[in-house]
């Protein structure tokens, strides 16, 4: 709810400003604010993901793919992310939220990001997004047909498979059950 305001401005702003291919990397100017930080007076470690949230929107609406997506009925997803911290983002500190996709399989649509300020980067994260429509998936050749050809050298990285495979959970449609298990 706290980046609901946020991303609608976003989704108008990002309209407006030059557009992008969708294979193209986008950089969303921003600045720190007090309700990004936590008390230790930087932004907190889980508001970086939904900062970069912002990332992905302004690359999707500058490319065009958001309104087609919408129109379709589509819904972005996130099915994984991992993120790596370098420095800290301080209160007020201008930074970017840069953006770029480099890859996609039949489960997901796989994106990079970093927070960067002053030429250096302050944290990565690698973010595999779902399109789903009415609770099922979009298919790859429904994005593709939306998306457009990738370029011949987008390659995933060799690790984002096994990274996949070995951080996933069951389906949605499949039992889960928790048990901690005792560690005396």
């Amino acid at each position: 709810m706290h980046l609901l305001l946020r991303t609608l401005l976003l989704l108008v702003r990002s309209s407006r400003r030059p557009a992008l291919g969708v294979w193209d990397a986008s950089s969303l100017p921003a600045r720190v604010l007090p309700t990004d930080i936590d008390i230790a007076m930087h932004v907190n470690n889980g508001m970086y993901l939904s900062l970069m949230d912002l990332g992905r929107f302004d690359l999707m609406v500058r490319s065009g793919v958001w309104t087609r997506m919408r129109r379709r009925g589509w819904v972005p997803v996130v099915a994984s992310e991992t993120i790596t911290f370098r420095k800290s983002l301080q209160l007020w500190q201008q930074y970017s939220i840069e953006t770029r996709i480099i890859g996609l399989d039949t489960k997901a649509i796989y994106f990079e990001q970093r927070m960067v300020a002053d030429g250096e980067i302050y944290a990565s994260a690698f973010i595999a997004t779902r399109l789903v429509a009415k609770g099922k998936p979009v298919s790859l050749d429904d994005i593709m047909q939306e998306f457009g050809t990738p370029p011949a050298d987008l390659a995933l990285p060799s690790w984002i498979q096994p990274w996949r495979t070995e951080s996933a959970l069951p389906g949605a449609r499949v039992p889960a059950p928790h048990s901690w298990g005792s560690r005396n």
